[in-house]
């Protein structure tokens, strides 16, 4: 057992040391990415929540968003909330909201399928450590490289990971794409931290959940989540990324942070 366990832990190593043998496409949100934050069902917080980005939720009406005390704007096309540091856009608010938001949500739908068909080639990319990462998986001597990562079975992020980018160098790290498929739950533990270096950026970070998306208290995630369920933020955790859910999103006291439009310089 421990001699497949060393062997499995070489394979990986030698996988995310040499990185994928090609660039993976980009995967495309269309115009959810108008938003930090879109769900179906709705989006509660326990004040104070900090997002900065645009919000909205489709079809559910705007009642499904609770705890912003909104103020509905003269136009009745959005509301504003201290809590945010952007606009609110619901299914019941006047045009050209309603269709907005339906496009949004069609093409937050079409981006979690595409990542969830995308191939994953390399056998030590697949379920990882069995779901659960940092430290030899992940850690900082054993980072993240580009590449498709395809899991079976829940995910648990039990120390800090990093993702390691190709350099900060136009064409380079700005080009480089890491998707996980979790075809489970994923998990997020207390204290917890997930790290960019050498250029990974988190508009290029895409989590595929089929199952429930917990981030503990004081964790902090980077990346666009796709869940197909419900996404659960604990006190004081965050994220630089988008949230994209086909259920509910709850925060409690966490911060929601829109990725910046990263723009590498040219370095011929």
């Amino acid at each position: 057992l421990q001699a497949m366990m060393f062997s499995s832990t070489v394979l990986f190593l030698l996988s995310v040391s040499l990185g994928g043998a090609f660039a993976e496409p980009l995967v495309d949100i269309g115009t959810a990415g108008n938003y930090v934050m879109l769900t179906k069902a709705g989006i509660s917080t326990v004040p104070y929540s900090a997002i900065t980005g645009d919000i909205g939720v489709s079809p559910i009406a705007s009642g499904a968003m609770t705890g912003f005390s909104f103020t509905l704007h003269i136009s009745g096309v959005y509301s504003t909330s201290t809590q945010v540091t952007g606009r609110a856009f619901a299914a019941d608010y006047v045009a050209p909201t309603p269709a907005q938001l339906t496009s949004g949500v069609s093409n937050m739908q079409v981006a979690y399928q595409d990542a969830a068909a995308r191939l994953s080639p390399d056998p030590a990319r697949r379920n990882v450590n069995g779901g659960v990462l940092g430290g030899a998986y992940g850690g900082a001597l054993n980072q993240f490289t580009p590449g498709v990562y395809k899991f079976d079975n829940p995910v648990s992020i039990s120390a800090d990971i990093y993702f390691r980018g190709s350099g900060e160098c136009r064409g380079e790290g700005d080009l480089d794409v890491f998707i996980f498929q979790i075809f489970g739950t994923l998990a997020l533990t207390a204290n917890t931290r997930v790290h960019l270096q050498n250029g990974a950026l988190a508009k290029n970070i895409i989590w595929q959940v089929s199952g429930a998306v917990g981030l503990a208290a004081d964790s902090h995630m980077e990346g666009i989540i796709l869940g197909k369920t419900a996404v659960d933020m604990i006190t004081l955790s965050s994220i630089n990324g988008r949230i994209f859910a086909q259920t509910a999103v709850t925060l409690g006291k966490a911060t929601v942070t829109e990725p910046a439009d990263v723009v590498f310089p040219c370095c011929d």
